[in-house]
């Protein structure tokens, strides 16, 4: 149904299994009409971020394959818990390394590693953002979270905006104020 409007398509499907698994599953993906951005796992590692890729083809028109780096409903206690050492801030980046490495358009992380990220994978890296929250807006289940205008000045590609337009009151009065206040910090940023 999105694609029969033509909309531009964010397949966040975070592949995660073996190489040859995700390789089908990408390569199905990118069949699909209007599809752009694509996501996977980038601590998947490097043989199935570069499965998937491969599976991507190399079309100009090819969605971006972005490796998702650290959760952002992970905090410190979660991320030992899963056996991960090291801060936030160091895993995302060495796993956006690992996704640029492998071949991957970009990585999905929080506002507060998107510096880093920036930093160490470059400007043509995309960067995807999501947990965005509007001042003062419920954090819900996330735990590293960033208002639009951190974001932008973070240095992000894309945004994600979920339950702040889909719970409101008013969706549409939240996209519009969400959508101002984007192109305010946009404006603020150059």
């Amino acid at each position: 149904m999105l694609a029969d409007t033509g909309a531009k398509i964010f397949l966040d499907l975070k592949f995660h299994d073996i190489p040859n698994t995700v390789a089908k599953a990408v390569a199905a993906a990118v069949k699909l009409p209007h599809v752009r951005l694509l996501t996977l796992h980038a601590s998947s590692g490097t043989a199935v971020m570069q499965a998937a890729r491969e599976a991507a083809g190399n079309r100009k028109d090819r969605p971006k394959l972005l490796g998702v780096t650290v959760l952002t409903s992970f905090d410190a206690a979660t991320l030992r818990e899963i056996g991960m050492s090291g801060t936030i801030e160091s895993r995302a980046v060495g796993l956006a390394r690992l996704a640029k490495n492998a071949g991957l358009d970009g990585a999905v992380c929080s506002a507060l590693e998107a510096r880093a990220i920036r930093r160490a994978c470059g400007p043509k890296f995309v960067i995807l953002i999501p947990g965005v929250r509007p001042s003062r807006g419920v954090a819900n289940d996330q735990s590293r979270i960033g208002t639009p205008s951190e974001a932008i000045r973070a240095g992000a590609d894309y945004l994600v905006v979920g339950r702040p337009i889909t719970a409101a009151a008013n969706p549409r009065a939240a996209a519009i104020a969400i959508v101002n206040e984007i192109a305010s910090a946009s404006r603020t940023s150059r």
